[in-house]
């Protein structure tokens, strides 16, 4: 309580305090230091020192306030006057002109009128607490003041002073409070708990001790206090021969007989000052209980919450040496996993590595065996001599014929191959590890935590409505569990299973399918039905997709599955498309390969369709008979199929002879460069929708400058031939990493 009696000027207690219009206090002789004169014709706009408490912080807040620093005028005057010690002084005759003060709490400024700073009033509580508190003080520190207070017993009894009608006698007195309670009133307006619990509560003492102590009002020790202890009482400011006798009540402040006989109040709520003084402090008291509970509360739960500290520090440790020593267990059993895996391999690889060696030594020596046998017979077959020829013929025969026995069937194919027949593949384990959830088995009913966690992940949270007809206990099915072990993706198509664990209550009555855009953007609805496998088509090569699963009955939708990630191929491996191909068209080789059975030319389209990333093909040249014309290049899906490629505004190709090339879209020839193609070329196709074009390669080498740019939306591969050509496809190229402009 001592910073609370300090004075914010100068540090120490309060000695005549005065209350400024914002209920601070300073010292008496500290206000006059921090007075400062304004400028000629300036002064503050705010209220003028007065006994009222009204103060208009609003309009005092939005007007501009002077100090010192803020102003820039200070103290200082121009007159010459100076005290004994060098110290200037204000002139008597414009002491109170245009003078100001400034509240060094909350910085707010008064003018102060013609009375100066007697207009403001002398806090005569706060003077006699801080007097109380100095007794306490010098009396605890003196061994002697209990032993004289308890020889000025008096045998006239003092009586509550909060009791409304009939006090009775007073058994307790509040140091603090310097007031006397009775039993019944103690117990009711000053309880032993709380921050009433430090009060100091003493037998009252006599009458003649109360007398001497100014009524009672001043007597904060246990014994009879000083006669220079006692206190004033308080006087009207307007009026300071009057004492304070009334309160009122409208304008929350003492007031004096003659007060009120000059109408002032007339109109006003005016009640006994007594009255008014019991009521507070009966307010104030009650307050405090409450203050006293919450204040016990808020100290339990700062317990509570320094142990929870605690416990979430020691739990953490815990928990991460347990989820530390899990994946290290996971790793270790990888690592076995590996070198077990790379001990099959070697094996493997030493073993055809034995095999071929020892089928080219056996083969090394019967082909040395042969060549050796070849050249002699070609020797012999010199021998002009008939005779001597025929001689040996018949063996050599033998021995030819017996050589060629020793080159049977698959003694000239390898025993082994190149390909090893171990089949590593880990995406089922990489889906797995990528949705290792810490909230794995645990009840997320009994944690509402954890539930409001999985639905800010999942987007939405689970809907819990109930709809009329719907039997009770019924609910919105559970979160569908993805089957990774079905779950795969080919080209530019994923392909999704799920299923549900437990059967709901009610009736499932179909799923949603959501994929996002790739990039981890938004999701979006790509099936709803009643079906528990999903191939979606048309998805972006080389690209991440997260996908989810979600169920509904008729009393709502369920929550989402865990989301998956599925990725694309890096490169597009497609072959032509038979269902969009001109009739004339004859694809072979698993449709990789196509020719056409007429002199004009044919389209035929490609099965992947492309709308962003970099994409490469080529197309092998097989047979390539008077010097016809094929084009290459890309298409929309309903660009024509009768007539070449590049005739209409839905293609971008290049057609090309056994010379020259030209660049044609919707008939418009453009860029002829010199270079043909033959039997065996290759023809490449670059389409870069990163950047928006298309470029041409012959036999790995770019054939003139980037063919079109500025393309937007969905492309295929397309060729058109007659029957002048053979071509296959040849997908899944790296594409060239150079390219001229």
């Amino acid at each position: 309580m001592e910073e609370e009696l300090k004075c914010p000027v100068c540090g120490s207690l309060f000695k005549d305090p005065i209350l400024l219009p914002c209920s601070h206090n300073v010292c008496l002789a500290c206000a006059r230091n921090i007075t400062v004169q304004t400028p000629e014709g300036e002064t503050p706009v705010q209220s003028r020192a007065s006994g009222s408490s009204d103060y208009d912080y609003l309009d005092m807040d939005k007007m501009s306030l002077y100090s010192e620093t803020d102003s820039g005028y200070g103290s200082y005057t121009p007159c010459q006057l100076k005290s004994p010690n060098g110290v200037r002084v204000f002139p008597p005759a414009n002491h109170h002109r245009h003078c100001s003060l400034t509240c060094p709490l909350c910085h707010r400024s008064v003018s102060l009128d013609e009375r100066g700073l007697r207009g403001f009033p002398r806090n005569r509580l706060l003077e006699a607490i801080v007097t109380r508190y100095q007794q306490n003080r010098r009396s605890s520190a003196s061994s002697s003041s209990s032993s004289s207070s308890s020889s000025s017993a008096s045998s006239t009894a003092v009586k509550c002073q909060l009791c409304d009608r009939n006090p009775v006698d007073a058994t307790v007195m509040c140091e603090q409070c310097d007031v006397y309670y009775c039993n019944a009133c103690q117990q009711r307006c000053h309880p032993s708990r709380g921050p009433l619990a430090k009060h100091r509560l003493v037998p009252p003492p006599n009458r003649a001790a109360g007398a001497a102590s100014g009524g009672g009002g001043g007597g904060g020790g246990v014994g009879q206090l000083p006669p220079a202890t006692a206190r004033k009482p308080a006087t009207c400011v307007d009026h300071e021969a009057e004492n304070f006798s009334m309160y009122c009540y409208s304008c929350k402040a003492p007031v004096c007989m003659k007060c009120l006989e000059e109408g002032k109040h007339a109109k006003h709520d005016v009640k006994t000052l007594p009255m008014m003084w019991k009521q507070h402090k009966c307010q104030i008291s009650q307050a405090l209980n409450g203050v006293s509970d919450k204040a016990k509360d808020a100290k339990e739960f700062l317990v509570q919450l320094k142990n929870m500290l605690q416990q979430i520090q020691e739990n953490g440790v815990e928990f991460e040496a347990c989820l530390v020593a899990q994946c290290d267990s996971l790793i270790e059993a990888l690592t076995r996993q590996k070198a077990k895996l790379l001990t099959k391999v070697t094996k493997e690889k030493e073993y055809k590595l034995k095999v071929v060696r020892d089928q080219i030594t056996h083969c090394t020596m019967k082909l040395r065996q042969t060549t050796g046998m070849m050249e002699f017979c070609l020797e012999v077959l010199k021998e002009n001599d008939p005779s001597g020829f025929l001689q040996i013929s018949d063996a050599l025969i033998k021995r030819v014929i017996s050589s060629q026995d020793q080159w049977v069937k698959g003694a000239l194919e390898p025993k082994v191959g190149p390909e090893f027949d171990l089949n590593v593949n880990t995406d089922a384990l990489l889906q797995t590890i990528l949705q290792l959830d810490l909230c794995q088995g645990k009840d997320v009913q009994e944690n509402p935590l954890l539930k409001q966690m999985q639905a800010a992940d999942s987007g939405e949270a689970e809907l819990e409505t109930e709809s009329p007809g719907v039997e009770p206990g019924a609910s919105v099915p559970a979160a569908p569990l993805l089957q990774l072990e079905k779950c795969c993706t080919r080209n530019n198509s994923a392909t999704l299973a799920w299923r549900v664990n437990a059967p709901p209550v009610s009736a499932i009555e179909g799923y949603i399918l959501e994929l996002d855009d790739g990039n981890g953007g938004q999701y979006r609805e790509v099936y709803v039905g009643k079906e528990t496998v999903c191939t979606v088509d048309g998805l972006h090569f080389n690209s991440s997709y997260n996908a989810r699963v979600k169920a509904y009955n008729a009393i709502g939708v369920g929550p989402y599955s865990k989301t998956v990630v599925l990725k694309t191929s890096d490169v597009a491996w497609f072959s032509f498309d038979p269902s969009t191909a001109h009739r004339d068209i004859v694809l072979t080789n698993e449709n990789q390969t196509v020719t056409c059975s007429s002199y004009d030319d044919r389209v035929v389209l490609g099965t992947a369709a492309f709308s962003k990333g970099v994409h490469y093909w080529e197309v092998r040249i097989d047979r390539y008979d008077n010097h016809p014309d094929p084009a290459f290049g890309v298409a929309r899906i309903n660009t024509m199929k009768d007539m070449m490629l590049g005739k209409d505004d839905k293609a971008w190709a290049m057609y090309v002879d056994n010379n020259r090339s030209w660049f044609m879209h919707n008939n418009s020839h453009t860029n002829r460069a010199e270079g043909g193609i033959a039997k065996g070329s290759t023809v490449g196709v670059l389409l870069d929708l990163t950047k928006r074009t298309l470029t041409f390669f012959i036999n790995k080498v770019q054939h003139g400058p980037t063919s079109f740019e500025n393309l937007e939306g969905v492309f295929v591969p397309a060729v058109s031939i007659n029957r002048n050509v053979q071509a296959t496809l040849l997908t899944g190229l790296e594409w060239p990493k150079t390219t001229q402009q």
